[in-house]
């Protein structure tokens, strides 16, 4: 079952991949609406802490699963030493009580160290679970950011490597209209023939049609 960190996570990246494209944005940017995203964001934040406390009661819970272990141990060592008082009571079988309580105090010993033993595997166990998930959790979320980074920076530098094509061509075409622009420009005339011209340009006036 999945917590509710993670149902945040895919909500979110469900709502970025059903956002319209910004138009002339060449799928680089999205159309999002703020309000959304921020209550998604800011339920985000509210959960994590939650989940984190939960998971460190899971592994504070390590104490008291060990003292209710020992606890029990001692209720059975308890036990067996009065067992072991009440077979050495009468002096003339205090041989066999003596034999029967030592195999009494090793047994309950051995089941006390048993318990111990599962108590604290249990806990490790119960403690490592917590952290792995929370590792996970933690990895998802690192995962979907800086594939989200990815992405932006992505459409980014094909934004930027658009307009870069766009740029070359027109200084391409301007450095083609240069050239022209100087070819027709008119050239200035010697000043030695400008009386001749203007005789010229007057006798051209004063010509019938």
């Amino acid at each position: 079952m999945n917590s509710r960190i993670e149902q945040i996570i895919e909500e979110i990246e469900e709502y970025i991949d059903g956002c319209k494209i910004k138009p002339l944005s060449n799928g680089s940017q999205i159309i999002v609406n703020r309000e959304e995203i921020d209550e998604l964001l800011t339920e985000l934040r509210t959960k994590t802490p939650d989940e984190i406390k939960r998971y460190q009661k899971i592994i504070s819970n390590k104490e008291a699963i060990l003292a209710d272990a020992k606890t029990k141990a001692e209720e059975i060592i308890a036990q067996a030493q009065v067992q072991t008082s009440e077979l050495i009571s009468e002096h003339e079988i205090m041989q066999q009580a003596y034999a029967q309580a030592n195999e009494v105090v090793m047994i309950a010993t051995k089941q006390a160290q048993e318990i111990l033993d599962n108590a604290t595997n249990d806990a490790n166990a119960i403690r490592l679970s917590a952290i792995t998930y929370t590792d996970d959790m933690l990895k998802a979320m690192e995962d979907v950011i800086a594939s989200s980074i990815e992405t932006a920076k992505a459409r980014t530098d094909n934004l930027v490597n658009s307009l870069q094509g766009y740029l070359d061509i027109i200084t391409s075409n301007r450095s083609e209209l240069v050239p022209q622009e100087l070819d027709a420009k008119p050239q200035p005339q010697p000043q030695a023939n400008t009386k001749g011209t203007a005789a010229l340009n007057s006798g051209t006036q004063n010509t019938p049609k």
